[in-house]
């Protein structure tokens, strides 16, 4: 998470959501190029799930002064699962596990996705190469405030007033609503502001796909076709 906030929209280092490029897309075989419409398409509601499997597990995906905290981590969460999904489904069977552990965390990789795609995919947020990357733009620019449901809003702490998170990580909840007015007033021609609804996230899942450098996205029939 610290990669994607240091390098927010940097192309090919950030790595929350980026899309791949046409060559990439193509360069992939069958299977993976399925995969990836699968989740930046239909299924994007589980693909925080590849990319907590894919990260958090892969040592090459930190720096090495981090490395050990990194194996402490995994290694705890392994051990962890070792010792508990055995003791659940002894005590309370595989429906009981399925119900009181896999459905939760399909459930929170679920918002998880959905915030995480909505915070960082639009089609007019485009991602730059090294050479044209700026941080402070990128952090203003480069994702995105959507009004939620207050329910939500209220559930989630306001993390989807997601600008100023990006701004600095030490605002904490309760103060991102006033930290975004301020933004607002000073910055307000580089923020980007959205509601969510099915129209704005079918927008998304349907035409965000694949890198383009002038018009940020093109979707997945334009490389096919």
């Amino acid at each position: 998470h610290d990669t994607h906030h240091l390098y927010t929209n940097k192309l090919d280092v950030d790595n929350a959501w980026h899309p791949w490029s046409e060559d990439k897309y193509k360069d992939e075989n069958f299977a993976v190029r399925r995969l990836y419409k699968g989740l930046r398409g239909a299924f994007w509601w589980i693909a925080s799930i590849f990319h907590w499997a894919i990260n958090h597990f892969n040592p090459a995906s930190v720096k090495e002064r981090e490395r050990a905290k990194f194996t402490f981590s995994a290694a705890f969460v392994l051990v962890g699962a070792a010792i508990a999904f055995p003791t659940m489904i002894w005590l309370l069977g595989v429906w009981g596990f399925v119900k009181f552990w896999v459905l939760p965390w399909v459930g929170y990789h679920f918002w998880m996705s959905t915030f995480t795609i909505v915070h960082h995919t639009a089609p007019n947020i485009q991602f730059f190469s090294e050479d044209k990357w700026n941080a402070a733009q990128s952090q203003l620019a480069g994702t995105v405030h959507c009004d939620y449901p207050k329910w939500i809003e209220v559930l989630c702490h306001d993390i989807n007033v997601h600008i100023p998170h990006h701004i600095s990580v030490g605002i904490p909840s309760y103060n991102l609503r006033a930290a975004h007015a301020s933004l607002k007033e000073n910055w307000g021609e580089y923020l980007i502001e959205t509601k969510f609804d099915w129209d704005m996230m079918k927008h998304v899942i349907q035409e965000c796909h694949i890198y383009h450098p002038e018009t940020a996205y093109i979707p997945f029939s334009a490389v096919e076709s």
